[in-house]
């Protein structure tokens, strides 16, 4: 890392989390954009201490690393599959109020054109001059349309096409790095080759809307399958004759599990299971939040499907019976990850925010407080609600929480 000029720089008193634990009286220096020092306040370096001006603050909260969303639809009234500059402003401004600092743009089932269309958008916001203002978008994650017929969920069957590794080749040659997750059904023809392809171009595999058996997904991992979409949602149950994608994801260590903390999708008791089974290193929150997240009950879209929308849970219009995405957002799910399944605080932010930027191979630059990260700090009060955002050490300047 490049020598940082630490003349100047802001000071973040409080209870600090860090991959070992609480500090109770901690502080967070940033500078450039970076996180410089994050541990106890009477260790603070002289050179960051010359920042404070005055008597030293009393402590302002918990301060936390921001959370990474790696299954998100879009929020605020936009989709992701109808992106465009101020849409996707719209939907990373909202998304950062309610503490998401890093999110993967995900798509839906869709014809090809629509998916390119959703990866140029994308690129071109992410290339714009003078950067992402809000939530960082750090690529895409294509949820099919390489999916089972057979599970489709909220996804337009109609869509619905064998895996086809040509399309990979063609989106990372257009687009080297954008797509950073695919989710399709490893059952289905080519899907071997796919995930093959996926994980030497270090994308994450990820399997979600499958029928596969337990052997098939175990055959899946053999070939480099490492990430579960919304676990036990639009996926063969687990049976104790016939363990099916689910039991095969909670059996095999070499697959990190998704899961839609809301209480509406995953009973508390069976997240802590996964939890435990996943030894708290392999879980990720997501929000799979669609686009009437943060808006009032009512009709919406999730793609190309109409949805309805009632005391905040999201069903297909057409098919009441099935969920369509979520009204989620990370900081509900975080609280209810702490209040409700009874993770940690240290095991509720790994899933928060570690293991996603694990999955997202950036857990060099982002996903703990520590010194040369990004500066994504969220602060908290007692009660875990959100108090304040930052990202790349910079405020974010909007209503929170």
């Amino acid at each position: 890392m490049a020598e940082i000029n630490v003349s100047s720089g802001e000071l973040l008193y409080g209870k600090v989390l860090t991959p070992d634990g609480v500090i109770q009286k901690g502080v967070i220096a940033v500078s450039e954009g970076l996180i410089q020092y994050a541990g106890e306040a009477a260790w603070l370096p002289a050179a960051y201490a010359s920042w404070q001006t005055g008597t030293s603050p009393e402590p302002e909260g918990l301060l936390i690393p921001g959370f990474v969303d790696v299954h998100v639809h879009g929020g605020a009234g936009y989709d992701f599959m109808y992106s465009d500059a101020d849409s996707l402003d719209t939907i990373t401004r909202f998304h950062a109020s309610q503490g998401t600092t890093s999110m993967l743009a995900t798509t839906m089932t869709a014809a090809k054109d629509d998916i390119d269309r959703v990866l140029s958008e994308v690129n071109a916001y992410r290339s714009a001059e003078g950067g992402m203002p809000y939530a960082q978008l750090a690529g895409v994650h294509l949820e099919g349309p390489f999916i089972s017929p057979k599970w489709p969920g909220a996804q337009n069957p109609g869509h619905i096409v064998p895996a086809n590794t040509l399309w990979l080749e063609e989106w990372e040659a257009r687009y080297p790095g954008m797509i950073r997750q695919v989710t399709l059904a490893p059952e289905r023809e080519g899907a071997l080759e796919a995930i093959q392809w996926l994980r030497k171009h270090g994308i994450t595999a990820a399997l979600g809307h499958t029928d596969a058996t337990f052997e098939e997904v175990i055959a899946a991992a053999d070939a480099g399958l490492n990430q579960a979409v919304h676990m036990f949602n639009a996926m063969t149950p687990l049976h104790h004759r016939k363990p099916g994608t689910a039991g095969a994801v909670l059996f095999d260590p070499r697959i990190r599990a998704e899961v839609i903390a809301d209480g509406i999708h995953v009973h508390p008791a069976a997240i802590s299971i996964i939890a435990r089974l996943k030894n708290g290193h392999n879980l990720l929150l997501i929000t799979d939040a669609m686009s009437a997240t943060g808006l009032s009950d009512g009709e919406y879209a999730i793609g190309d499907l109409p949805v309805i929308v009632n005391g905040g849970i999201a069903t297909l219009k057409e098919h009441p019976e099935s969920l369509a995405g979520s009204t989620l957002t990370m900081i509900r799910g975080f609280r209810y990850l702490v209040q409700e399944t009874g993770l940690s605080l240290q095991e509720a932010s790994q899933a928060a925010s570690l293991t996603p930027a694990v999955s997202l191979g950036m857990q060099r630059s982002i996903g703990s407080l520590e010194a040369g990260k990004r500066g994504d700090i969220l602060l908290l009060d007692d009660e875990l609600n959100l108090r304040g955002v930052w990202i790349g050490g910079r405020k974010l300047e909007a209503e929170i929480g």
